[in-house]
């Protein structure tokens, strides 16, 4: 085995972190945040809501279980970077057919293992998202506390247009056998008089689409970038409106999009769709200190009281305080008491700020696919 090339992170704040390569050589920049989860690296690197970011794994040691072509959520990682304490160079489980290190140098991600990583995300917790650079190149300290300074931050930045397609295209492939174990049906088959799903593409994740086709749903999916006259030429019986990354407030035809749509179709937003629901009702958003990222973030059902376990990735939020009178908040967030779900209180439309689908688990939120599939029933026609 090859010595271990030498690798550095350095943040906006002057902080260096010593390491070693684990991915492939070079450099990378973006906004340095971190992820709570203990499991769900691959779905993780390949959510396209983290463009621009530079991901902190908490958990110890990643990679135990290596990759497999089943649980990818997009064409490729999109991640800028990604930072472990320790990375696992075996893979224990009979489903992998690679590593996760040689995973991240196929794709070209630039990556870090062997770093304080408790000490970086007590900076992060205490300074909040802050821009850095990982580079495995020979300059000088300063020199990437610099480059960091002068990297885009996430703010007013229009993300979605670098991670989204731009063809429109049916999907027809539904859950995996794995999520029997999480306890789903049977999956349903479509048919002609199955309710039609249009999904805005903000940078979605395939499990999303994966679960309208297992409730029966014919589903399409169209870029963010859409007008309203083309999405109700495809005759919707419901509007979807996918995560996505960054700063939702450049994203401002999309927010003219959903306005024009509201109404006229029920709609259901997850994530970035959530955030761009309530901007095209009239409600503000702001930048979270460091965000919400893992698979263990508490969620309470206002109405019914019960609280759901969720996983979420988003460093925007509602600001509650902005709300229009025709929003109501229907879940809270309970670390932090931010809008974790809204709904229309006279249009057949509601968001979350979490991620129901997420294949990794928990799984306490599946149902709001299947209230909206009943929504779009009781609307048709």
């Amino acid at each position: 085995m090859s010595a271990p090339h030498p690798a550095r992170l350095a943040l906006e704040d002057g902080s260096i972190f010593y390491g070693r390569a684990i991915g492939a050589l070079g450099c990378s920049t973006g906004e340095v945040v971190f992820n709570t989860s203990m499991t769900g690296y691959q779905e993780i690197l390949t959510d396209p809501s983290y463009a621009g970011q530079i991901v902190t794994m908490t958990y110890p040691e990643i990679g135990n279980y290596g990759v497999n072509a089943e649980d990818v959520e997009s064409d490729r990682p999109y991640v800028a970077g990604f930072v472990v304490r320790e990375l696992s160079r075996r893979s224990s489980n009979f489903r992998a057919d690679g590593t996760l290190g040689d995973y991240l140098a196929q794709h070209g991600i630039v990556a870090i293992e062997g770093i304080d990583t408790r000490a970086l995300v007590r900076t992060i917790r205490q300074h909040g998202a802050l821009r850095g650079v990982i580079s495995t190149e020979s300059v000088e300290d300063e020199t990437l506390v610099e480059q960091a300074r002068q990297s885009p931050g996430l703010v007013g930045r229009d993300l979605v247009r670098e991670v989204i397609s731009d063809k429109i295209r049916p999907w027809e492939e539904p859950l995996h056998d794995w999520s029997r174990l999480a306890g789903d049906e049977a999956t349903s088959r479509p048919s002609d008089g199955s309710p039609h799903v249009v999904a805005l593409d903000f940078g979605m994740k395939h499990n999303i689409a994966r679960h309208f086709a297992s409730l029966g749903c014919r589903v399409t999916i169209v870029p963010g970038t859409t007008g309203p006259q083309e999405i109700l030429s495809l005759r919707p019986d419901g509007i979807f409106l996918s995560n996505g990354p960054g700063d939702p407030e450049p994203v401002t035809y999309a927010i003219d999009t959903i306005r024009s749509l509201l109404g006229e179709r029920p709609i259901f937003g997850i994530c970035l769709g959530h955030q761009l629901l309530a901007l095209a009702c009239g409600a503000k958003t702001f930048k979270l200190k460091f965000g919400h990222r893992g698979a263990n973030q508490p969620v309470r059902h206002l109405a019914s009281g019960r609280v759901e376990i969720t996983a979420q990735n988003h460093g925007f939020a509602v600001d509650a305080s902005s709300l229009p009178p025709t929003l109501e908040v229907t879940h809270r967030h309970l670390n932090d008491d931010t809008i974790a779900g809204l709904r229309h209180r006279e249009l057949p439309a509601f968001s979350v700020q979490y991620h129901p689908e997420a294949s990794a688990g928990p799984h306490d939120s599946r149902y709001l696919f299947e209230q909206f599939f009943e929504l779009m029933v009781a609307n048709a026609g």
